[in-house]
């Protein structure tokens, strides 16, 4: 009977500790989020944006676009010289 209760307040135990754990990691995640959507905020009211990026680099929406422009121009190009595809 002894083991049985020994057992069972060691898995209580264990069980404390990783809800303790828990608890810490989501309450600091939480504050790291609740921080971070104040810095948005306020980058938002100041009226500008950081730029993450470097600025000769276009955009991968840029970029597709750039690509899809020069497909079309060498379908034109190929209709154009009467080439099939």
């Amino acid at each position: 009977m002894a083991t049985i209760t020994s057992d069972l307040a060691t898995n209580l135990m264990v069980s404390a500790v990783a809800l303790t754990a828990l608890t810490i990691m989501s309450l600091a995640a939480l504050r790291g989020w609740r921080d971070w959507i104040q810095l948005k905020r306020e980058e938002l009211a100041a009226g500008h944006v950081a730029v993450t990026h470097d600025a000769t680099v276009p955009h991968a929406g840029s970029r597709i676009e750039i690509a899809d422009l020069k497909e079309r121009l060498r379908k034109l190009e190929a209709i154009a010289a009467g080439v099939d595809l």
